[in-house]
């Protein structure tokens, strides 16, 4: 399974890695309700007789977990660089201990939060520019990017309500309505950039219908590759 591979425009053609596996991301403002999706998307591909591991961004490695601590506990005073950076260490540790074994095992790797979280949040919205981030990315990931990235579109103002009522927000939940806006209209701009790769479902419907809309964009996508 060819992963996408990300390039700049003066950057010279990359050799694709080769995976047995696929590796389906979701991506969205907070709120919008990722990690349920992720979680019923998990079931549903078990339930179909494949091999899934679930895991998500920051905190899914011993060290990713105290990286977690820093970056989103309220108080905490981190740089938008050191910010930055940090996301990218967790993510190499966490590929090169989780994703990238269970890819060459023949796994569904399903994420909640990836590379395009950084672009938009660090990239965009910290406004570090997202060739920089690219460019640590490409370090930091080894060259494995999603085959499929799955972007639960919603308003900003009902992420940030959803955000608030579950409660303990983070240091990033806690900024602005302004911040959050403008990430929503970064991680549309980054789909509309990569559409082979990027399908934008509507989040602000019942969970079972935007489950619903889920399961049928990730079926169609394993079933052109024959992995049901």
């Amino acid at each position: 399974m060819c992963l996408i591979l990300r390039k700049t425009k003066k950057q010279a053609p990359e050799k694709q890695n080769i995976r047995k596996g696929i590796f389906i991301t979701f991506e969205g403002i907070d709120g919008c309700g990722k990690s349920t999706q992720a979680g019923l998307l998990a079931d549903n591909l078990r339930r179909r007789g494949l091999r899934v591991v679930l895991t998500s961004e920051p905190g899914s490695t011993k060290l990713g977990r105290n990286l977690r601590k820093i970056l989103l506990t309220p108080g905490s005073r981190v740089g938008k660089v050191a910010e930055l950076l940090l996301f990218e260490a967790d993510r190499a540790q966490h590929v090169s201990e989780v994703i990238l074994p269970a890819l060459e095992s023949g796994s569904a790797v399903i994420c909640d939060r990836y590379s395009d979280s950084t672009r938009a949040y660090q990239g965009i919205g910290r406004g570090l520019g997202v060739e920089l981030v690219d460019s640590l990315d490409r370090v930091a990931t080894g060259n494995v990017y999603p085959d499929l990235t799955i972007l639960l579109d919603m308003a900003p103002e009902r992420g940030v309500g959803r955000a608030r009522l579950r409660g303990a927000l983070t240091r990033i939940d806690r900024e602005d309505l302004g911040f959050h806006a403008k990430i929503r209209r970064a991680f549309l701009n980054l789909a509309a950039g990569e559409a082979g790769r990027f399908r934008v479902v509507p989040a602000e419907a019942a969970m079972d219908r935007v489950a619903a809309s889920v399961e049928r964009v990730v079926l169609a996508v394993l079933k052109s590759r024959g992995l049901v």
